[in-house]
């Protein structure tokens, strides 16, 4: 029988946990300060809650789970495993709409299944770490979002990392303008989010396959071709303009990246924002702003979102306007790795101290000076038994542990314990009720 995890799942170690739990923590800190509340959701769903809400490629990659019990022959799904952290949010605000507030601002650290082909970075199972703002059209929503997902990235370590920024109203206008018939709109976005994989010749085969005419496809790629990402903003402002031809929608989608703009000029955002009319984002609920973060030399991103202010209604009976963004942990942790990003604290010690024991006629003393050391604030640790004094300090060794701490017959009967520092081999008398405070000074 494997040993191993599902092909895409993965086992974590503490080591690995540490790491985790130290970038979730900065994420939620910071969320905190801009006034988001925490969320969590069952891991399952009705399967009609997901689906139809992801697009025909999403919908392809959810986790569904088969009847039970008299029905589970059938081969039929009731349930799923949710796909991402959005659309339960939908169904929650939807639920609970009469308890929340007016502007519902929640942020959420919870896994996520997709049926996907695994490959570095990207897993069957994963976490995301949703922030999302309900209940205002305002692009000061937008523009607190991409602020407080800067103030993550700046304070995990990334100062290189690029917010890519465009409008599905935009987007959908120069598709209009282009000549694409209006029921191939989403099959055209769907092709122009592989942009800047599949370069203008992949998009074209794409396009074609999707019943897209000819004529309409060369004239959206010319215009697309025209804008350079690598323009400065108000270059593709202006592209966007000539581009839209007057279309009204994507005039105001325009008019939205114009003030989303001007609004986190004053934020932490500023300086990374940049225009991307290759950016399309290929979910289905996105109805207006929608933003990637990437860094340098990483195939895909470590962030994205959008405004998508239908997608509540689905389950309300009436739109409530939304927008948010999800930053993808596992190619967070991925990419800090690889750049030896995280400090010491991330990956600390187990314990501050570790307790050796003599004998196991003394196996309570060293508990009871064990439970101490807590109560004044130490992590502390015990060897289970009486074992070799050399074993004892091999095995904190072993788990990295800084300070090893000695009761023998000697050190009883003066009182003392002898804490012994692991890195520079020094050995140092110090009396009982001094320990903590000479740890803690050691740390």
């Amino acid at each position: 029988m494997s040993t191993q995890p599902a092909r895409g799942m993965r086992d974590f170690l503490p080591e690995e946990v540490r790491r985790r739990q130290y970038v979730m923590g900065v994420i939620a800190e910071v969320y905190e300060r801009y006034g988001f509340e925490p969320l969590e959701t069952p891991a399952a769903e009705n399967i009609e809650t997901l689906l139809g809400k992801y697009g025909e490629e999403g919908d392809k990659l959810i986790f569904k789970i088969l009847r039970r019990g008299e029905r589970e022959g059938t081969g039929e799904a009731d349930l799923a495993l949710r796909y991402d952290l959005t659309v339960p949010l939908a169904r929650v605000v939807a639920e609970y709409r009469a308890k929340l507030p007016k502007f519902f601002k929640r942020y959420q650290v919870q896994p996520v299944w997709r049926a996907d082909r695994p490959q570095k970075g990207r897993f069957r199972e994963f976490y995301q770490c949703d922030v999302d703002a309900i209940g205002s059209r305002s692009m000061a929503v937008e523009a607190e979002l991409l602020a407080a997902a800067s103030d993550v990235f700046a304070r995990l370590g990334f100062g290189d990392f690029v917010i890519r920024l465009n409008d599905r109203r935009v987007l959908n206008g120069l598709i209009d303008a282009s000549g694409v018939p209006a029921e191939l709109h989403d099959s055209a976005l769907v092709a122009l989010d592989k942009l800047d994989k599949a370069g203008r010749d992949g998009v074209a085969a794409e396009l074609s396959s999707r019943g897209v005419p000819a004529q309409a496809a060369a004239t959206l790629l010319d215009c697309f071709g025209s804008m350079s990402a690598s323009g400065t903003n108000e270059e593709i402002l202006a592209a966007y303009g000539r581009g839209l031809r007057g279309h009204e929608a994507g005039g105001q989608g325009l008019a939205d990246l114009g003030q989303i703009l001007a609004l986190s000029a004053s934020t932490s955002a500023a300086g990374h924002i940049r225009l991307d009319p290759s950016l399309a984002r290929g979910l289905s609920y996105y109805t207006g702003a929608i933003m990637e973060i990437n860094v340098p030399h990483l195939a895909g991103s470590l962030a994205g979102g959008g405004r998508y202010d239908n997608l509540i209604g689905m389950f309300l009976g009436e739109d409530v306007p939304a927008c948010g963004i999800s930053l993808g942990l596992e190619r967070i942790l991925v990419v800090m790795g690889e750049r030896n990003m995280f400090p010491p604290s991330a990956v600390a010690a187990p314990a501050d101290i570790m307790l050796t024991v003599w004998n196991a006629q003394r196996l309570g003393e060293t508990l009871a000076l064990a439970a101490v050391l807590r109560k004044a604030g130490l992590r502390v640790d015990v060897y289970p038994e009486a074992d070799k004094i050399g074993k004892q300090f091999k095995y904190a060794a072993s788990r990295g542990v800084p300070f090893v701490g000695v009761v023998g017959d000697d050190e009883q009967a003066k009182g003392v314990v002898a804490i012994k520092n692991l890195a520079t081999g020094e050995q140092t008398p110090v009396p009982r009720d001094q320990v903590a405070e000479f740890v803690k000074a050691g740390r």
